[in-house]
């Protein structure tokens, strides 16, 4: 048995068990090196959209400083221009006028993209980014 398991009687069926003791809820701190890939990976997640800006955020904020400055600014930047493409990806359904509606849904993808690779290999080298329009919704 592990040192940590307690031995314990199932009242039911007589038998022994060991309860599960679990990782402590308290995660420890990121370490240099995995606070700028995680920062990294916050922006260059805004390729795909807001949501993997927003898993990083939401799990690493409290690990990593630089992590929690980069994600909440890549996912400020991200969830506009993603909801945008949303909204016009579902226009493209309107006959006559859903052309440019999938020309607009492509340019906001483009322009996302190209933003996050930048935003992506600037935190890579340590350096934080701002993009230049930035909406920072979130404090």
């Amino acid at each position: 048995m592990a040192e940590n398991a307690r031995e314990s009687r199932d009242p039911q069926n007589g038998q022994g068990g060991s309860e599960y003791h679990g990782v402590p809820a308290n995660a420890l701190p990121l370490t240099a090196s995995e606070d700028r890939q995680w920062a990294t990976m916050a922006h260059f997640g805004g390729i795909l959209g807001f949501i993997p800006s927003l898993l990083i955020y939401l799990i690493f904020k409290e690990r990593g400083p630089f992590t929690a400055q980069e994600s909440k600014e890549a996912l400020n930047f991200s969830l506009p221009p993603t909801v945008a493409a949303i909204i016009a990806n579902i226009l493209v359904f309107i006959p006559v006028v859903g052309n440019i509606f999938a020309v607009v849904a492509t340019l906001i993808w483009i322009a996302l993209t190209c933003y996050s690779v930048v935003a992506g290999v600037r935190v890579n080298r340590g350096q934080p980014y701002r993009y230049p329009f930035n909406l920072r919704w979130i404090k």
